[in-house]
C-alpha cells in the first residue's frame, strides 16, 4: 500500500501555483508534503519566496480526490511513483535544481549502470540512422542505459538499436500514462518495458501531450545522464533544447557535424560552433570521451582518415602549433598569441575538430589531440 506521503505529494503538485522549485521550497520547510498540505496556508511566510497567492489551493478536497484517483490509476497499470524529496529519483536527476517532484515510472532499469542520452531530429536522413547503428554496434560489448524521447526519427532509432543489441533504454515521455504518443510507437514502448528498459514521465495520467511539455520533458533527458549526443537536429530543433539543458547542468554534450547547406545538420554545426557541444569526428573518440575502455578490436570510425594526409592550411597550422604548445588555452589567450581576431579563429578551431585534431572544452578552452 502506498503511503499517505505520495497521496499528498501528489495532491500538493496538482496545485495551480506549485511548481517543482515550490513544491521543494514548501517540502524543505515543513519536513514532508503532508505536513505541506496541512500547515502551509496558514503559515506561508515561513518558506522563503512563497506568498499567499502560491498556497491559495492548498488543502482543496478536490486535489487530494484527483490524488485519489492518480494512485489507483498507477496501482491498476503497475506505475511506481517516485518521490524527489525522499530520494527516489534517479541519481543524477536528483542533481539538477529544477529536476521533477514527482516521476511516474513503467518498467525498470538499474540506476547504478551509466546512462547516455541521445536525441535529434524526427526526420532523420541516413546519415544518421548510420551514425546511431555504428554507435550502437561498437557500445554493445559495454553495459550501460540508453535514453532518449520515444519520439518518430532518431528517438525510435535509438530505442530500436538499443533492444537489437540488448541495452537497456529509456524513454522520457511528454505527457500522462493515459495515452501513448505518437500512437506508432506503442509496441516499441511495450517492449521497452519488456528488455529491462523503462517509460519515464513527470506528468500525471490526465496531462495530454502539449506542445509545451516537449521542451520540459528534454530537461529530464539532459538530467539523467551524465553526457548528451545531437545526432541531427536543425536551427531551433527541440534537441538544441536538450543541449541547452545539458549545458546548464554542466554535462558534456557532443554534436555530429554535418555539411552547412544540410538543414538536418544546421543545429549541430551551430552547437559546435558556439562552443556548446564537442563535435564528433570518430566513434572511437567519442568511446572514449565517454568513458569506455576500448578493446583491443579496431573500432570503426565515422570519419576514417590517415594522420599522414592531412594537409593543415596555413591558417589552421598556426593556430593548431599554438594551441599544441598550450594545453587548455582560453580563446582570449590564443588570440593574443597569434594576433588574429576571436571570431576569425572560432570557425578554424572548428575545421580542426571535425579533423580530429583538436578538441574544446567548456569556457571556450581548446586542447590539440
Amino acid at each position: 500500500m502506498i503511503s499517505e506521503e505520495y497521496l499528498y505529494a501528489i495532491a500538493l503538485r496538482e496545485c495551480s501555483m506549485i511548481g517543482d522549485i515550490n513544491f521543494h521550497k514548501l517540502v524543505r520547510t515543513f519536513g514532508s508534503a503532508e505536513e505541506a498540505w496541512k500547515k502551509a496556508k496558514k503559515e506561508y511566510s515561513k518558506a522563503d519566496g512563497i506568498g499567499r497567492k502560491t498556497v491559495a489551493d492548498i488543502g482543496k478536497e478536490e486535489y487530494l480526490k484527483f490524488a485519489e484517483k492518480e494512485m489507483k490509476f498507477c496501482e491498476k497499470n503497475q506505475i511506481m511513483i517516485r518521490l524527489r524529496h525522499l530520494n527516489k529519483l534517479p541519481y543524477l536527476l536528483n542533481e539538477c535544481d529544477d529536476a521533477p517532484a514527482i516521476l511516474y515510472q513503467k518498467g525498470n532499469f538499474e540506476d547504478s549502470l551509466p546512462k547516455i542520452s541521445l536525441v535529434g531530429t524526427r526526420s532523420m536522413t541516413s546519415y544518421g540512422k548510420q551514425f546511431i547503428s555504428d554507435f550502437f554496434e561498437a557500445t554493445k560489448p559495454y553495459k550501460y542505459i540508453s535514453v532518449s524521447g520515444l519520439a518518430l526519427g532518431v528517438d525510435k532509432e535509438v530505442h530500436e538499436q538499443s533492444i537489437q543489441h540488448q541495452i537497456p533504454t529509456i524513454a522520457v515521455l511528454a505527457h500522462g500514462f493515459h495515452t501513448l504518443y505518437p500512437s506508432k510507437n506503442k509496441k516499441l514502448s511495450e517492449k521497452i518495458v519488456e528488455e529491462n528498459g523503462a517509460l519515464i514521465t513527470e506528468f500525471n495520467s490526465s496531462r495530454k501531450p502539449d506542445r509545451e511539455n516537449f521542451i520540459q520533458r528534454n530537461r529530464i533527458i539532459a538530467g539523467l545522464s551524465p553526457s548528451t549526443i545531437v545526432v541531427e537536429t536543425g536551427f531551433g530543433g527541440g534537441s538544441v533544447s536538450t543541449a541547452s539543458f545539458a549545458n546548464d547542468y554542466n554535462r558534456e554534450v557532443f554534436a555530429l557535424p554535418g555539411k552547412i547547406t544540410d538543414p538536418h545538420s544546421q543545429g549541430c554545426n551551430q552547437l559546435i560552433f558556439q562552443n556548446k557541444a564537442s563535435a564528433i569526428s570518430t566513434i572511437k573518440d567519442l568511446m572514449n570521451s565517454l568513458g569506455f575502455n576500448p578493446t583491443k578490436e579496431k573500432t570503426s570510425e565515422l570519419f576514417p582518415y590517415s594522420e599522414l594526409n592531412i594537409q593543415l592550411t596555413e591558417s589552421q597550422e598556426t593556430v593548431y602549433q599554438s594551441i599544441k604548445a598550450h594545453p587548455q588555452v582560453s580563446l582570449d589567450d590564443l588570440a593574443q598569441m597569434i594576433s588574429m581576431a576571436s571570431y576569425k579563429i572560432l570557425p578554424i578551431i572548428l575545421e580542426l575538430e571535425l579533423l580530429g585534431k583538436v578538441k574544446s572544452f567548456s569556457g571556450r578552452q581548446f586542447t590539440a589531440i
